[in-house]
């Protein structure tokens, strides 16, 4: 049958937080049961900012995970999946040292120490394998706090400055300051933002790569993979927004 064959040259390759889920929440059964469909017809991979136990956890799970999904890239693909096999790690320690780490750590938590915000809770850095976060209301923060901070950066551009000012500080640092989700700005190396991954999408000869991603904006986590011309980039509002435009492109 037609719908049997498969076109493993073609790969839909979906940020996370704002694209398949609301951020940090579950993604919802009829979008896990639509890429499903979709991976019937061309593979589907995952590329989130967040380490992998929390990619796992909003997308339904760990155990199967990694059978669900042709490729999942974790931490900007750093760490990197095919199917069940680890094909990629990195190391942002080896690779930055402690004494620029400690720079960092240390200028950002004195820069929140001086934010006064709606409120602010615990875990304000976190070390990744391959990258920082920094979160200025704290990743502990209740739904109902974090839908208050997103509002308030909205109105105030805490992230925004923060970057500006984490961007003066540490000019030749070789280090990317990017806003991701909607709480939180990612640090890591030059050249280790989603575009890592797709090495690995080349090496395996995937000829046609759609990204789809909300945060495509100059400073988002999403632009420079949405902007790679080896990429056909997608810019969604929501999940149902990229359903609806995936229907167009595979189901109409």
């Amino acid at each position: 049958m037609a719908s049997e064959i498969r076109d493993t040259s073609t790969i839909c390759l979906f940020d996370v937080d704002g694209t398949l889920t609301p951020s940090r929440q579950l993604v919802k059964p009829h979008v896990e049961e639509f890429l499903q469909q979709l991976k019937q017809k061309v593979l589907v991979g995952l590329v989130g900012g967040s380490d992998f136990v929390k990619i796992a956890e909003q997308m339904g799970g760990h155990k199967d995970l990694l059978n669900r999904f042709d490729y999942v890239f974790a931490e900007n693909g750093l760490v990197a999946y095919k199917g069940t096999t680890q094909i990629g790690q990195q190391n942002l320690k080896k690779y930055v040292g402690d004494e620029i780490l400690q720079k960092l750590i240390n200028f950002a938590l004195r820069y929140m120490s001086n934010l006064v915000l709606p409120c602010k809770r615990g875990t304000f850095i976190e070390f990744r394998s391959s990258m920082i976060n920094i979160c200025p209301v704290g990743r502990s923060c209740s739904q109902e706090e974090r839908d208050e901070f997103v509002k308030f950066d909205e109105e105030h551009n805490v992230r925004l400055q923060f970057v500006a000012a984490l961007r003066t500080a540490f000019p030749d640092a070789g280090l990317v300051f990017a806003i991701g989700g909607q709480i939180s700005i990612d640090v890591f190396p030059e050249g280790w933002d989603k575009r890592y991954c797709l090495q690995y999408l080349e090496n395996d000869n995937i000829k046609t790569i759609h990204f789809f991603g909300d945060k495509i904006e100059q400073g988002g986590n999403d632009h420079e993979i949405y902007e790679d011309p080896r990429t056909i980039g997608h810019k969604v509002t929501n999940p149902d927004d990229t359903i609806r435009q995936l229907k167009e492109l595979f189901f109409s």
